[in-house]
């Protein structure tokens, strides 16, 4: 590095033509980003939502959601409280929910989910259809409303979470799960063909799971296949797993058929063991960026607010902002440095498309080149214990930096070896015009 920092300006600017590029190799599997050419990318912000737990939002709610910059929500669509008799249907509570969207021009990703005491007898919660009989109800309540919605740029996603116990009754069962999710796939098909459809929304990677459903011929009827990573580690690191989970969708889906891989829920509680609020915040910025590096289509957050205050309870702090709300207040609720991250992000890459990671540094430092027309942005940031210096090689001129919650504005310069910057957990975004 230090040789080629004092190359001649001629041949430096060679130099970074060339290593701009060149995909970045890594060290490994897991640290790089690799791009699928297949894939269709939203600009920025147009792929980030966040899950919410709520039909009816609190006065000044949907606009601080909307200032975040976040495009979508993921809520659960809830079969019980939609088919209070059989055959009878009320989507009373999801219009109030798009109703409070539409201004702001959020849309839905629904979860068709949960068991409906009316079928398969109770339970709290009520479990999963397991019968024919439930199973064709469920299928018939789901495209009821699917018809109700139509038309409206809704994502619907069938069940939450098959794969573990908390979210599917007493037990998982993949073959339970198949059953259901293709009478729903061949529901969707006869009667509201044109109404997008994923699954299986799994916990973590559980890629036998995976290829079940696969095997099965789900992904015939799903045009994405839904995944809610949850590492606890850097967000860089699902790379890998994106990889391998490309590959398998290669070797099942239906000649011809492209089929995106949706992050549809991944948080980090900031009551986490070695966590905390500012951790949360930088690893929001990671993982969105290091999901749009990966071209993956959506990135839902979870969650958009605390569910509680408990300090000792993790379940409690995964949100962008804080549990208590502040009614007439500006923002009506405190917003973490989460939320910050998102609206800096969103704001300052807002109708850029990712364009390559820079081979500068080491493997642990990431450079993510994004492109708005002519006009070029910059994400710098470094998964290395400490902090460091590192001279990125960008074309001669002006740059404004600010930090990924929007502070420290400031001018920097890049000269003939490019701009010299201090690589952090915390990323830095530059611009030029």
């Amino acid at each position: 590095m230090v040789r080629w920092m004092r190359l001649r300006f001629q041949t430096t600017l060679a130099l970074f033509m060339i290593l701009a590029t060149m995909p970045f190799s890594g060290c490994g599997r897991d640290a790089t980003f690799r791009r699928d050419p297949s894939a269709q990318v939203p600009a920025i912000p147009d792929g980030f939502g966040v899950n919410i737990h709520f039909t009816d939002p609190q006065p000044g709610e949907m606009k601080m959601l909307a200032e975040s910059g976040v495009r979508w929500v993921r809520m659960d669509f809830k079969w019980d409280l939609t088919e209070p008799a059989k055959g009878k249907y009320d989507f009373a509570p999801y219009d109030r929910l798009m109703s409070a969207l539409a201004p702001f021009g959020i849309r839905a990703l629904f979860i068709l989910d949960y068991g409906n005491p009316l079928y398969d007898g109770g339970g709290d919660p009520p479990g999963p259809p397991r019968t024919a009989a439930s199973r064709q109800a469920f299928a018939r309540w789901a495209v009821a409303a699917a018809k109700h919605f139509g038309g409206r740029g809704i994502i619907w996603e069938t069940w939450n979470e098959p794969n573990i116990q908390m979210f599917w009754r007493p037990r998982p069962n993949v073959d339970e799960y198949v059953a259901l999710a293709l009478d729903v796939g061949r529901a969707f098909r006869v009667a509201v063909p044109d109404e997008k459809l994923i699954g299986p929304a799994i916990s973590e990677m559980r890629f036998s799971f995976l290829e079940a459903c696969f095997q099965a011929g789900l992904l015939e009827y799903w045009s994405g296949v839904s995944v809610h990573p949850y590492l606890r580690s850097n967000p860089e690191l699902i790379s890998g797993d994106y990889q391998h989970l490309r590959e398998l969708i290669k070797t099942y889906a239906p000649q011809g058929k492209q089929i995106a891989i949706y992050s549809g829920e991944w948080g980090y509680s900031s009551a986490w063991r070695g966590m905390s609020e500012e951790k949360q915040g930088q690893f929001l910025a990671r993982q969105w960026l290091t999901n749009v590096a990966n071209d993956i289509p959506l990135s839902i957050w979870y969650d958009w607010r605390d569910d509680g205050s408990d300090p000792n309870e993790p379940e409690h702090h995964f949100g962008m902002v804080s549990n208590l709300y502040h009614q007439g207040r500006e923002q009506v609720y405190d917003p973490k440095p989460a939320y910050l991250a998102a609206r800096t992000l969103t704001t300052f890459f807002g109708g850029c498309q990712y364009d390559k990671r820079l081979n500068a540094g080491g493997s642990d430092d990431y450079i993510l080149i994004f492109r708005k027309g002519s006009s070029l942005r910059v994400a710098a940031w470094t998964t290395a214990d400490r902090e460091h210096r590192l001279i990125v090689p960008l074309e001669v001129g002006q740059y404004t930096a600010v930090t990924h919650l929007g502070g420290n504005a400031r001018s920097v310069t890049a000269n003939q070896n490019g701009v010299e910057l201090t690589l952090t957990a915390g990323p830095v975004y530059l611009r030029r015009e």
